[in-house]
């Protein structure tokens, strides 16, 4: 499992799972999810957070990905296989879903411009920083992938300036940039919302965790199936 922050990781808490840290940082995504696939992983799931794109989807929405749109290069396909029994352990849970394509970034979007402008070139639900490395690197090794991500900002939501700022390495929270953020008025009203979007977003991840976690193993290949 590649994550981007700590707070998505500990939605996981309880399954038997690996799971690494990317700090939302793409290039460390790759590389974690090389490590991954040289360990042994039957596949990875790129989970987390996302930028809205669609102008429907609203924070706390659920988007499980069919394909992901890299910033350079053909699309790539998530595993049917692997997705369908996702999909339906979430429909038996009652947790609605929108599949579509999702777009890998690396950059965080903060202006709605920024998101229509990705929209209007990838026509993709949402965007992330993970997902792209994650099917980059699935692919080259023939392994499955899945995404699974919560919408944390709507398209026509801004970010604060200093959202990129307070994150840390390992994806956790610098306490003393986050104050400071807080502490600038123009910044207190959006980071505000964006706290409680986030929470929302990360209920629903939770929750997807809880009821449908044991989908996050790869499906056996038809080989090792007979």
């Amino acid at each position: 499992m590649i994550t981007g922050l700590r707070a998505e990781a500990r939605c996981l808490r309880g399954l038997q799972v690996t799971i690494v840290c990317s700090g939302a940082r793409p290039g460390r995504a790759r590389a974690e999810a090389a490590r991954l696939l040289a360990e042994g992983a039957a596949g990875l799931v790129s989970f987390g957070l996302a930028a809205g794109l669609a102008p429907d989807l609203r924070p706390g929405d659920l988007v499980i990905a069919d394909a992901v749109s890299l910033p350079q290069g053909q699309p790539r396909s998530t595993d049917a296989a692997w997705r369908d029994r996702l999909l339906a352990a979430l429909a038996e849970a009652g947790i609605g879903a929108r599949i579509g394509t999702v777009a890998g970034i690396e950059r965080l979007l903060v202006t709605p411009a920024q998101k229509q402008g990705l929209l209007a070139v990838t026509d993709a639900l949402a965007a992330d920083m993970e997902s792209h490395a994650v099917a980059e690197e699935a692919g080259a090794a023939g392994k499955p992938f899945l995404v699974v991500r919560a919408i944390s900002d709507a398209a026509g939501q801004p970010l604060p300036a200093s959202a990129r700022s307070f994150l840390g390495l390992e994806g956790r929270i610098r306490p003393a940039r986050l104050l400071s953020a807080l502490a600038r008025p123009s910044e207190l009203a959006a980071l505000l919302r964006l706290g409680l979007d986030t929470r929302r977003a990360l209920g629903r991840l939770h929750q997807v965790a809880r009821t449908a976690g044991h989908c996050f193993e790869p499906p056996l290949p038809p080989s090792a199936r007979d």
